[in-house]
């Protein structure tokens, strides 16, 4: 039997994904915010497609920072680029 896949939701398009699919990326207690490559830091986590078309959405809607209640630098999203690029 295989194991199920836990499913998260992307913040750009609201898709229904397997976790492993999507980047997380979590504010930690000290209010960093971090690409979370390995799934597992602590934090409030935040996830969305490997895709631009849902970063940009995200930037543009500033859900992002909505949902983790901070303002989020242009690094950060130039981070999240970078990963999203570097599949």
């Amino acid at each position: 039997m295989t194991k199920k896949q836990p499913q998260r939701t992307c913040m750009g398009c609201n898709q229904k994904r397997d976790k492993k699919e999507l980047i997380r990326i979590v504010k930690n207690k000290d209010n960093q915010i971090l690409v979370d490559k390995t799934g597992r830091q602590e934090g409030r986590g935040a996830y969305i497609c490997k895709n631009i078309e849902c970063l940009e959405k995200v930037i543009k809607s500033k859900r992002l920072e909505k949902v983790l209640d901070i303002k989020i630098s242009q690094e950060i999203y130039e981070s999240i680029r970078g990963v999203i690029l570097d599949k």
